[in-house]
């Protein structure tokens, strides 16, 4: 694991400079710098990734799977209108729901929008907690194999019969470090990575990446904000009211009519899944209760694997964030990218 800046060691770093002024990337740099800012859902990363690009004219690249997606705001926690018209983001709203959007994707438009921004003259900030998109980001998409149909329909009949569990629970014993990346709820990637693991006889997660193009171009200044568990897990659970209260169930039955289960991702995000549940349930007062429980259980969940997952991500720096306001979180993200120039 990367560096860990604790409340006492920040007051030190914080006193000698002030928040600078926004201002454009020095054009003598060897290498652009990418800010890169992650942590656990509800830490407060978009909340931090406007701060930062304010203070140094910077522009933000969306690192959620899901919020490619056109009416998918609430339960993706997607910034406001009014925010996106005060920090320019990409990669949001950019699919429908009749749409795929993968990993490979994701690399090639993350790319495009990096090159844009630079030549802007602007920075580029990735902010978001997918840490399968970040990695394939800065390391490249893993590589795999064109599908074989008829292997794919022997995992897609054997998802049918026996359960997304019970794959689910295979992908784990064959390959932990991916299937931490996902969910067992995300039944096309669990099939798909089964399907790479029968042709190839590799693990996923060892598959080499189809390029190292950006981390060889850019230095990626990569954050992951943390705090304690007893702090981080009332503050999901309170989003997951705040959602609900904001009319998530109200989104949820709308996209339904759009297509919302079709899509195989879309459709197995946290908070989507649960909520698809109950509306295909009978409603009662105990259907409810239950979904509000799957819904927070599944989010302080998914928290525990994002921590599992950039444990193993040597280019961040973790940043207690408990006792720490964001703006001087700000500070300390700002500083070290103009030091490092």
């Amino acid at each position: 694991m990367g560096l860990i800046f604790e409340e006492k060691e920040v007051k030190i770093f914080l006193s000698d400079f002030t928040l600078p002024q926004k201002q454009k990337h020095p054009p003598h740099s060897k290498k652009k710098k990418v800010i890169v800012i992650s942590g656990p859902t509800s830490v407060g990363k978009s909340q931090l990734g406007l701060i930062v690009a304010k203070a140094i004219g910077g522009e933000i690249i969306s690192a959620d799977s899901m919020q490619v997606y056109r009416g998918m705001d609430i339960g993706t926690a997607k910034v406001s209108l009014a925010e996106r018209k005060q920090v320019p983001h990409h990669l949001i709203d950019s699919r429908d729901l009749d749409e795929t959007f993968n990993v490979v994707e994701y690399y090639q438009e993350a790319w495009h929008a990096i090159k844009e921004i630079i030549d802007k003259g602007a920075v580029p900030i990735v902010v978001g907690g997918s840490g399968f998109y970040i990695h394939s980001l800065i390391y490249g998409p893993p590589s795999g194999p064109p599908s074989d149909p008829q292997i794919r329909k022997m995992f897609e009949e054997e998802m049918e019969s026996k359960g997304a569990q019970i794959l689910y629970d295979k992908l784990k014993e064959l390959d932990p470090d991916y299937a931490i990346s996902i969910t067992q709820n995300d039944r096309h990637k669990i099939v798909r990575a089964l399907e790479i693991m029968a042709l190839t006889k590799q693990k996923v997660s060892n598959l080499p990446p189809v390029s190292s193009e950006m981390s060889e171009q850019f230095d990626f200044r990569c954050w992951f904000l943390h705090e304690s568990k007893e702090s981080l897990y009332p503050r999901i659970e309170m989003r997951c009211d705040k959602m609900i209260a904001d009319g998530f169930v109200e989104e949820v039955k709308r996209l339904e009519k759009e297509g919302l289960s079709k899509n195989p991702t879309a459709s197995q995000a946290i908070g989507y899944r649960q909520c698809l549940d109950y509306l295909n349930s009978l409603q009662t007062q105990e259907d409810w209760d239950r979904f509000v429980q799957v819904f927070k259980q599944a989010s302080r969940r998914y928290a525990k694997r994002q921590f599992t997952w950039f444990r193993k991500e040597p280019l961040f720096r973790w940043l207690n964030i408990e006792n720490l306001p964001m703006e001087n979180a700000a500070e300390i993200i700002i500083q070290d990218c103009e030091q490092s120039f």
